[in-house]
């Protein structure tokens, strides 16, 4: 039997074509949502097959929009309750993080912001950010835990530059000037703040944040290396699945009592014990084991403990992550049996 739409319920999604973003509007779509979603370039169907296929789902409207556009959100926010901002510029290898990714992500989420403070009838702005927004500080020790009320070292980035410093700037100023401009405009605004991100997805490019936590079983030394450094940088290996970040967001959207950010963590590990795990579950991809240069232990880490007081509860543990994402690369060709 047909399920009855709920009537009138709309939610625009910003930069619909990214790994979450897809996985946020087809659970939105089955939810009964009419979506609004923005994309770059919506004449080109190479890039958006995933988003045309989802409209057989429901009522998906496809907008173009560009981050720098000042008024290129203004038809996409309108009629909608909900406003889920997930666009924002990466460039892990740019030259030049000021221009290439700081600039343009706090640009972008105010020229967001700043329409739906013009238009009227949005009851909620729901921002992703960043465990990156979170995490990246000096503090030594072990058993750290972060929750909501920190933030990164921006000034720390700023003269350390370590490698791919840009991108937690960028998330970390985005979501403090989204803060400010929403307190100033009152608009009612949500933060989550995913960790690494797997699980299958719906783009037709496997995304860099499954490559990332599927190296140690691909055998990818540069993203091995870079998953080093992520430890490093941040002080843990801290992995959740793609839809428990997308019922999340729609959780908090849709619960009146929620205010603040939401740190959604599902699992804290480290680089040594991530590989020990994998290579006993998966002893067919001989997952390296030995790792001199990178702490056995997490440094921190990441709290979920607020999102699970709200009332919300994790899908999907370790082995369920994993489990599900290996089969998605082995059916994206990326993995032998």
């Amino acid at each position: 039997m047909a399920s009855i739409k709920p009537v009138g319920k709309k939610a625009c999604v910003i930069g619909g074509s990214g790994f979450l973003a897809s996985c946020l509007i087809k659970q939105l779509l089955e939810k009964g949502y009419a979506v609004n979603t923005t994309v770059r370039d919506p004449d080109n169907a190479k890039k958006i097959p995933h988003l045309l296929a989802l409209q057989s789902l429901g009522e998906l409207n496809i907008f173009g929009a560009d981050l720098t556009g000042e008024k290129d959100f203004d038809d996409p926010v309108a009629g909608c309750e909900l406003v889920f901002q997930l666009a924002t510029p990466v460039n892990f290898a740019s030259e030049d993080p000021e221009n290439d990714m700081i600039k343009p992500a706090i640009s972008g989420v105010l020229n967001v912001l700043k329409a739906c403070a013009r238009v009227t009838g949005i009851k909620r702005v729901i921002l992703t950010s960043s465990a990156a927004a979170v995490t990246i500080n000096q503090l030594k020790g072990t058993d750290l835990v972060m929750d909501e009320s920190n933030w990164t070292d921006v000034e720390y980035l700023n003269t350390a530059k370590p490698p791919t410093w840009g991108y937690p700037v960028s998330k970390t100023l985005a979501e403090k000037v989204a803060w400010e401009f929403a307190e100033e405009n009152h608009i009612d605004l949500i933060t989550v703040i995913p960790t690494l991100t797997t699980g299958p997805s719906l783009t037709p490019d496997i995304p860099s944040s499954v490559g990332l936590a599927t190296s140690l079983i691909t055998g990818n030394d540069f993203l091995i290396n870079a998953l080093k450094g992520m430890q490093l940088l941040s002080g843990s290996i801290s992995i959740t699945h793609v839809e428990d970040i997308c019922r999340a967001q729609i959780f908090l959207a849709e619960k009146e009592s929620a205010s603040g950010r939401y740190i959604c963590c599902a699992h804290n590990t480290s680089v040594p014990e991530l590989a020990k795990f994998l290579n006993k579950r998966y002893p067919q991809y001989k997952s390296p084991t030995e790792f001199d240069d990178c702490p056995s232990k997490a440094k921190l880490i990441i709290s979920s403990e607020k999102l699970v007081k709200e009332g919300f509860s994790f899908k999907y543990g370790i082995e369920e992550i994993y489990d599900q994402t290996v089969e998605y690369l082995k059916s994206k060709g990326a993995l032998k049996n």
